[in-house]
């Protein structure tokens, strides 16, 4: 196994994500060779911890990094040696079976769409986030590779978040939700009113329409949206998950009583705190694509970035490429909608 990972992405600094890869490497003897692209003097300092794991790193010099203020398919039109585009490359050229990186995540998706492809019979890839819940977590699909959406391509979604569900995050029987403003069939858009449709033959334990407040309970392990509301709903669950937390201190640090209380009460806030770090996960899939794409949030740290290897080598383990490709085949003929020509499925 051979993971590429663009170490120029992260906000803090390729030193962090470094530590999380040798971390990882760690936990995985299967991995034979972690690519690390960036710049090799600035990489240099942080390999001096390799020790043990040296012979199993292999370093790609990149002269440049795709920076979150650019636009995606324009950044990597002028820098095609950039972090991003060269580790994409060691996947498209099959040097490695999977890429991971903290960039821009824009730039991850134009460039995992215009290298790798989409897997056969997929038009659109989706990014999975694997959201909280009280017992677990669901993944939330798709979360911003595509802020628009045809009902076909939410039912790809649906899809590819079951076979996520079950191979990787290990949900016997995945219940699916379509994410709608009531649960009743004649609620929402003709978007959902369509991709309902379509998703209600698909043999998959199937919820139908559900709500935003259904999202966080017990009874949904995926919920399928267009990348523009998932993108919205991603980043306010983030960043309400951040205040309530900010809130939560200042209230119980307010008196010298709700001090003591807070003392007392310390292990159940560490729990709470756990329960909602995204660094718990670590990165979240870019799904329908012709290899397996694992993209970081710009701030993980390296016990995310560990995470995330962790994830990225389930996915390649369970060979979910090749599930969604069976799978989707099955529902584009059902539908009679044309498969595409691409190339061999990776990963």
């Amino acid at each position: 196994m051979r993971i590429a990972a663009d170490v120029m992405g992260g906000d803090d600094g390729c030193h962090v994500i470094i530590e999380g890869l040798l971390r990882a490497l760690e936990d995985h003897n299967q991995i034979r060779t972690m690519y690390l692209v960036g710049d090799e003097d600035l990489m240099s300092p942080a390999l001096d911890q390799a020790g043990a794991f040296a012979s199993r790193v292999e370093v790609v010099h990149s002269p440049e990094v795709l920076s979150m203020e650019e636009k995606p398919v324009e950044g990597l039109r002028r820098k095609k040696n950039c972090s991003m585009a060269m580790a994409m490359d060691l996947v498209k050229q099959s040097r490695a079976d999977a890429i991971l990186s903290a960039g821009n995540t824009g730039g991850m998706v134009a460039a995992a769409s215009i290298k790798l492809r989409t897997l056969p019979g997929v038009d659109r890839p989706g990014i999975a986030a694997v959201m909280p819940t009280k017992n677990g977590n669901f993944v939330l699909l798709d979360a911003g590779a595509n802020v628009e959406g045809k009902p076909r391509h939410l039912m790809h979604y649906a899809i590819m978040g079951d076979i996520y569900a079950r191979e990787v995050l290990g949900k016997s029987k995945p219940r699916v939700g379509l994410l709608s403003v009531g649960t009743e069939e004649a609620k929402g858009n003709e978007l959902s009113q369509e991709t309902l449709k379509h998703c209600q033959g698909l043999g998959l334990n199937f919820a139908g329409n559900v709500e935003g407040h259904d999202m966080f309970g017990e009874e949904l392990d995926v919920v399928i949206c267009n990348g523009f509301v998932g993108n919205v709903v991603l980043k306010t669950c983030e960043s309400l998950a951040l205040r309530m937390m900010g809130w939560l201190r200042e209230e119980l640090t307010a008196t010298p009583i709700r001090k003591i209380g807070a003392y007392l009460s310390k292990n159940a806030f560490r729990s709470l705190k756990n329960r909602i770090d995204t660094d718990s996960y670590g990165g979240a899939p870019l799904l329908g694509v012709n290899g397996v794409v694992t993209i970081c949030h710009g701030s993980a740290g390296a016990r995310a970035i560990r995470n995330a290897v962790h994830h990225t080598v389930e996915a390649l383990d369970h060979h979910i490429n090749e599930h969604i490709v069976d799978a989707v085949a099955a529902a584009n003929a059902r539908l009679n909608i044309d498969q595409p020509v691409h190339t061999a499925v990776q990963g």
